[in-house]
């Protein structure tokens, strides 16, 4: 898998150290289904769909679950490389992948995200 951190907050950062993106090339299809399966990791996908790149803070997100719970799922997210994170300050923005994560599943991000609802 291809690990990349983020240099935003300065590479020997703590921060910026614990935060990796997989390839999605590199990415099984059961991580990538995984990944898609869980309706707050697919609320989460549809919300950066609908908005421009890096425009979009973690947390700025209409999520029901718990702080720690969030990070969770903005890390699995990262390591099916559907979502690309960059630290600006305080904030961590977000980015989907989408031409990348089409490359290696055509298809499916198209499917996720026609999806209505949970």
């Amino acid at each position: 898998m291809s690990v990349r951190q983020s240099s935003n907050t300065g590479p020997n950062s703590a921060r910026a150290r614990g935060l990796s993106h997989a390839s999605p090339a590199q990415v099984s299809l059961q991580d990538a289904l995984a990944a898609v399966a869980d309706p707050v990791r697919r609320s989460i996908l549809r919300e950066l769909a609908a908005v421009p790149e890096w425009t979009k803070a973690c947390g700025t997100f209409d999520l029901p679950v718990a702080k720690a719970t969030r990070s969770h799922h903005f890390a699995v997210l990262r390591a099916a490389g559907l979502i690309e994170q960059r630290d600006e300050g305080p904030r961590r923005l977000n980015r989907l992948r989408r031409p990348e994560f089409d490359a290696a599943f055509p298809g499916l991000l198209d499917l996720v995200l026609s999806h209505p609802g949970p």
